[in-house]
């Protein structure tokens, strides 16, 4: 059996535009083995979001299998997905999306009681261990508005991590972090993925944090570079 997370086998994604199609992604094979930090790089538009999306089941891909864990998603009901997400994944996306009314430590609660945790000491102890793994210790009982832009997007880091979650999906989770936090949250990934076994994607612009992964997936214009590069050389020999 494979050892690994996520596997995608030749996966495209067609939109439709006026006059015909637009592919954003063509033909990708990628792994993430478990346990393992693995940065999904390019430029804007290159591709990296909509891989995400299909990854975590929110879009379908227009050809080509997912799979989580062994199964591909695509046999899944919606029900099946969507309990997937909630007790396997955990997420950290550009728009942060905190819960306004509640402070930072009841905004980590709350993903915890969602994922059926029930309440405790033990869930408490996780609640303050993954706030103060971000930084944030002494900000627990702050609600969103008292903090600042960088300081919210930790506290959604911590929110992500509290559950144990199987698979972590980050969409440029540093964007809004300094680049002594950016390098602690990439680092802090990296320690999560070898001490919990916790499997990470993430996405960057920041050339800084690559060397934190344990592995790189390169996109351009919707294509994995190294595969294209492979089939260059392949049609000049």
């Amino acid at each position: 059996m494979s050892n690994n997370v996520i596997e995608v086998q030749n996966v495209s994604r067609a939109f439709p535009v006026p006059g015909g199609e637009f592919w954003a992604l063509k033909k990708i094979n990628a792994e993430v083995p478990e346990g393992s930090f693995v940065i999904l790089k390019g430029r804007s538009g290159s591709g990296k979001t909509t891989l995400l999306n299909l990854i975590c089941t929110l879009d379908k891909p227009t050809e080509g299998i997912i799979k989580i864990d062994g199964t591909d998603v695509s046999t899944l009901s919606d029900y099946e997905k969507e309990e997937m997400r909630r007790s396997k994944m955990g997420f950290v996306f550009q728009s942060v999306s905190l819960i306004p009314s509640l402070n930072a430590f009841q905004n980590v609660e709350f993903s915890m009681r969602m994922a059926g945790i029930k309440p405790g000491r033990e869930r408490d102890a996780r609640v303050e261990e993954c706030l103060r793994l971000v930084g944030l210790g002494n900000r627990m009982t702050h609600m969103p508005a008292e903090m600042s832009g960088g300081e919210q997007q930790r506290v959604a880091i911590a929110r992500a991590l509290a559950h144990k979650p199987r698979l972590l999906l980050a969409d440029e989770p540093t964007a809004e972090l300094d680049s002594a936090m950016a390098a602690r949250v990439a680092q802090l990934f990296g320690e999560m993925s070898k001490k919990e076994g916790i499997s990470i994607l993430m996405t960057t612009h920041d050339v800084g944090l690559m060397g934190a992964a344990d592995f790189l997936i390169e996109l351009e214009n919707g294509e994995r570079i190294d595969d294209r590069k492979e089939k260059e050389s392949g049609s000049e020999s």
